[in-house]
Order: structure tokens, then C-alpha cells, then sequence
């Protein structure tokens, strides 16, 4: 492989927060972070290139987004999804959590209902309870070992005459890459209840073989015009640290009022890193990324036969995409609000716990699988000693 994802880089001196908090603010001092969306392996050799040569410039004034900037995006959408994007249709934001506060203030006003799809990436609750919304919850089915939408839920939700849905696509947690048969049902209902759509697509890039991610507003033309679609290449390049984004809509009157947004909110351009390392990973990571999907994929077989076999009370949840997976660890008979105590106390490793992401998930734990091979096994044993001395207790 050209790519070491083998290689352990000691993040500990870094104010990384994925490591700070579990081992300096938690004081755990050995404890393997397994939790925040953010990847232990070393970005694009050209993304570091990019940044280290715009750098030794010395001079770092206020930018303009060069055409460049939006041209690779623009070939990336077209090549990996195919999706034709005009440069026109997208906005520089600081960031997808920021755009999706941008939405919400730009395109509804307190005390408006606002849909999302439970258990969910907690900013989507943020966005809307911090601008004083009401969040519609629209909870996803789950047979035991796959989530699906429930759409009949999602019909009589929209009967409250909510004026936006936020889709996670694919989906944080629980790992979804949605068929183009539920995104179909949605956007159906979109177009009928005259909805606008923020589509969170960050993760459209990290999808295994066998499923396919389907940009909604490419998917569905007649829904084009109403929505409004997020990307970076944070997660896919592991470069959240930049803090750059892109929005996207083929609507004018929504790019006018999403910048006017944008410029009430104080946000007047980029920072020329932020730029310079999206435009650098669109243009040259491909051949990282087509690299990093085997081997996060042979991740994901590892842990799940290694809790198959060695830790049956806790049984992983599949992703379909995404980097982070659900631990279902409810066998386990231990009170949900003391579950991710327990891993981090007994067996040193730091999750995400799953109530953060809806009630839904009380005895879950997202794991980040995102990590050289050796971190993950080291954390599954430290896992299972600490299964084995709660059963002899």
C-alpha cells in the first residue's frame, strides 16, 4: 500500500479534544479515545503539502475564494457521484454545524417545527433548540440489527406543518447509507408539504461496497430547488481541524438569504488554511481515500468477529457508511447512565454515549473505528478484560 494507516501517530501534545478530554479533563491517563468523529491517521500527504507550501509564503492576509477552490469540489461531485454542480450554487461556510445554524435562522423563525430523523448527530438537536425551534422528532425503525426510515411516522409528523427536515446522509450514528427507495418516500413528502430539506451529506464519501450514496438533490430534480446540501471533506480526508464547508443549492432566492445569514452572523470569508486544504484534498485525495475505505472496512470485519467471539453481550450494528459504528451493549444488564463510565473506568476506553444521540439509544455506545488496527485491538481486549470482571463480580 502507499499509504502506512498501520502507523500510530502520537496525538497527546496536539490539543487534539478526541484525546484531551478522556485523558487529561476525565483523568483517565491511559485511556484510547474512541469517541468524536475525527480519524487517528495522518491526512493526505497532499493536504499537508498544500498547507506547508502556502506557509512557507510567510504573508497571510485576508483571502478570496479562488475559482480554484470551487472547481475542486465541482470535479469531485461529478466524478464520484455524479452530480453537475455550478460554481454559482455554492457558498463557503466555516463548517457544516455552522451552516446548519445558518439554515435554521435563515429559513424559519422561533417556535417553528424543524424534523429530524432520531437518534441523530447532537448538533441537529443544537441548531434547533439553541434559535428557541421545536424539534419534530421522526425516529427510525430498528429491527435489532439495521435502522430504516419510517416514513408513515414521518407523514403524520409533517401534519404539524413543520417548515424543515434536516437528513443525515448517510446517516451519524447509526451508520445508514439510505436506499434510493426511502430517500425517494422522503423527498415525496418534501414536495408535497412544501418542505424545505438541509441535506448533512459530510459522510457521502465513506460508503463500503455494496451500497451506494445517492446525493439527494442530484437523485430527485423535482426536490432540487428546495434543498440545501451540505459537504466537506473533513471526514472523508480527516481535516475536521479547518474548519471549512461548502453549501450547496440550485436555488438563488436560498443562496441570498442563506449569505445574508451568513454575514448577520458575522462570517465575511475564509481562513486561507481552512481553503487551502479543501481544495487540496478534492483535487489530489483520491487515491487515499480509495486506500483508507479497505481498510476501515477490514476494521469493521475485526471488531465484529472479535465480539462475536470474545464479548457476546455487546453486538456491533453494521455501518453501511461512516467511520463510526453503534456497540449495542444492552445484554450487558448495566444501567444505561453509567455504561460509558463503566468503559472508561473498567476498561479504559472513551466512547461516545449513546444518549447523546436520543433516547433511543440507552444502552448503545458509538464507537470510532477510525484508528490503526493495533488501537482497535488493544481496545477490544481492555474491553473484554472488563466484560470478564463484571460477570465474576
Amino acid at each position: 500500500m502507499k499509504y502506512d494507516f498501520e502507523r500510530v501517530v502520537d496525538r497527546t501534545e496536539t490539543e487534539s479534544i478526541k484525546w484531551v478530554l478522556p485523558r487529561r479533563k476525565l483523568k483517565v491517563e491511559d485511556a484510547i479515545p474512541l469517541w468524536v468523529a475525527d480519524m487517528d491517521f495522518a491526512a493526505p500527504p497532499c493536504v499537508a503539502e498544500a498547507i506547508r507550501r502556502r506557509a512557507d509564503h510567510g504573508v497571510f492576509g485576508y483571502p478570496a475564494t479562488p475559482p480554484s477552490f470551487y472547481q475542486a469540489a465541482i470535479h469531485w461531485l461529478q466524478r464520484r457521484h455524479g452530480w453537475t454542480v455550478q460554481q454559482e450554487w455554492m457558498s463557503l461556510t466555516p463548517g457544516v454545524v455552522a451552516a446548519l445554524y445558518f439554515c435554521v435562522r435563515a429559513f424559519s423563525r422561533p417556535g417553528d417545527g424543524i424534523v429530524i430523523q432520531t437518534p441523530v448527530y447532537p448538533p441537529f438537536y443544537h441548531c434547533i433548540r439553541d434559535q428557541e425551534r421545536v424539534a419534530v422528532c421522526n425516529p427510525l425503525r430498528f429491527d435489532g440489527s439495521r435502522y430504516s426510515m419510517d416514513l408513515e411516522d414521518l407523514e403524520k409528523k409533517l401534519e404539524g406543518s413543520p417548515r424543515i427536515l434536516i437528513l443525515c446522509s448517510p446517516h451519524n450514528p447509526v451508520g445508514r447509507v439510505w436506499t434510493r427507495e426511502e430517500l425517494a418516500g422522503l423527498a415525496r413528502l418534501a414536495v408535497e408539504r412544501d418542505l424545505l430539506v438541509i441535506s448533512d451529506e459530510i459522510h457521502h464519501d465513506l460508503v463500503y461496497p455494496g451500497y451506494r450514496h445517492h446525493v439527494l438533490a442530484a437523485a430527485f430534480p423535482e426536490l432540487a430547488e428546495r434543498t440545501i446540501t451540505c459537504i466537506a471533506p473533513s471526514k472523508t480526508f480527516n481535516i475536521p481541524g479547518l474548519a471549512t464547508a461548502a453549501v450547496i443549492t440550485s436555488h438563488p432566492d436560498l443562496r441570498r438569504r442563506l449569505g445574508k445569514e451568513a454575514r448577520r452572523s458575522g462570517f465575511d470569508g475564509g481562513q486561507i488554511f481552512g481553503m487551502t486544504g479543501f481544495e487540496a484534498a478534492y483535487a489530489g485525495g483520491e487515491d487515499w481515500l480509495e486506500e483508507l475505505l479497505p481498510y476501515l472496512q477490514d476494521n469493521i470485519e475485526y471488531m465484529d468477529r472479535f465480539l462475536r467471539e470474545r464479548i457476546p453481550g455487546i453486538r456491533l450494528i453494521r455501518p453501511e457508511g461512516t467511520y463510526l459504528a453503534l456497540l449495542d451493549c444492552r445484554a450487558l444488564g448495566l444501567p444505561p447512565e453509567g455504561l460509558n463510565d463503566f468503559f472508561l473506568k473498567r476498561a479504559r476506553v472513551y466512547f461516545s454515549d449513546g444518549i447523546r444521540f436520543g433516547r433511543e439509544l440507552e444502552g448503545f455506545v458509538r464507537i470510532n473505528f477510525g484508528c490503526p488496527r493495533s488501537t482497535l485491538a488493544e481496545a477490544l481486549e481492555r474491553m473484554e478484560k472488563a466484560v470478564q470482571g463484571l460477570r465474576s463480580s
